[in-house]
């Protein structure tokens, strides 16, 4: 089976433990290697792999929906790297992004000053990096820190109040952030470089594979062997990727509420995610919320960021 789960123990502890600085990241690129790999087998040629990766997928579907010979670099915009009729309607939507005032707003809060007279520009004075920072192992604190802690840190630690994790001024502002590492072309870079990263790293995939609640689904059974298969209407996106383009419109959190503005953290989505699986989310602070982000961060190195972008 694919990146097959070990489970951590006293053992694999100690032989992390003996591995030199640069190589704390094998096991972590053997992984993203073989994804890479994978998906792009999958969709080299979707009629010819029908047997193997599309067995309950419609001769219509194959033929006229599913693009052939998907690249990795393709693989940032998710299911529209697959999908032909999804990418027409993706490209229409960009044509005038709905999520451009939240930038705006977001610039605007990142120069707000507080009470103190300091701001988040103190904390991040290149939005660039704010955006293609995080999540990150921090090697002092022992623990990974992502950008909507990080932002709340920042908030509380100048007198401030923590803004709500999922969406409002925390998803406006790191739309700003992530726009600008766009801009400058950023492409995702997590590292793993400690015994403790290392062991993040794995409890993350350990996560992302468990099957949990009442329906005893994981992550992986959706977005890696099940990617590109339909749920109702809709194309399952695949892991590869799956962390470039947050934080996102999505089309569903827009029409919900007239007080929603569709904008979105990859906490909200990764919460309302494990959710639709039957289980409880881990808090978006927690670290079981964090490290399954490095994960999944690191399975996208080598991408480009194109946050914020628009998902149904």
């Amino acid at each position: 089976m694919l990146l097959k789960i070990a489970k951590t123990t006293a053992l694999t502890a100690l032989a992390v433990c003996t591995l030199n600085a640069a190589d704390f990241n094998a096991q972590a690129e053997k992984d993203r290697l073989a994804l890479v790999k994978y998906f792009e087998a999958k969709f080299d040629n979707p009629e010819k792999n029908r047997a193997t990766f599309f067995p309950y997928s419609t001769d219509d579907e194959l033929k006229n929906n599913i693009i052939s010979g998907v690249k990795f670099e393709e693989f940032s915009i998710g299911n529209y790297a697959f999908s032909k009729n999804g990418r027409v309607s993706y490209e229409e939507i960009n044509e005038f992004p709905p999520y451009e005032e939240f930038i705006e707003h977001g610039e605007e809060l990142y120069e707000k000053e507080f009470a103190n007279g300091k701001s988040l520009a103190t904390c991040f004075p290149n939005p660039a990096e704010a955006g293609s920072k995080y999540p990150f192992f921090d090697e002092e604190r022992k623990e990974v820190m992502t950008l909507t802690v990080a932002i709340n840190e920042c908030r509380t630690s100048n007198g401030e109040k923590k803004w709500n994790e999922k969406k409002g001024d925390m998803a406006h502002v790191q739309s700003f952030f992530a726009s600008s590492a766009r801009d400058e072309e950023k492409i995702v870079d997590v590292k793993i470089q400690s015994a403790e990263a290392a062991a993040a790293y794995e409890r993350g995939k350990e996560y992302y594979y468990t099957q949990r609640g009442y329906l005893k689904l994981n992550c992986a059974e959706c977005h890696v062997q099940g990617a590109a298969l339909r749920v109702r209407n809709e194309s399952l996106s695949q892991l590869l990727g799956q962390t470039t383009h947050f934080p996102v419109y999505r089309l569903k959190w827009g029409a919900a509420s007239p007080k929603n503005d569709g904008l979105g953290t990859l906490e909200r989505r990764m919460s309302g995610c494990v959710k639709d699986q039957g289980q409880v989310p881990p808090k978006n602070d927690s670290q079981e919320m964090r490290e399954l982000l490095f994960f999944m961060a690191y399975m996208s190195n080598g991408l480009k960021f194109d946050g914020p972008d628009i998902r149904k």
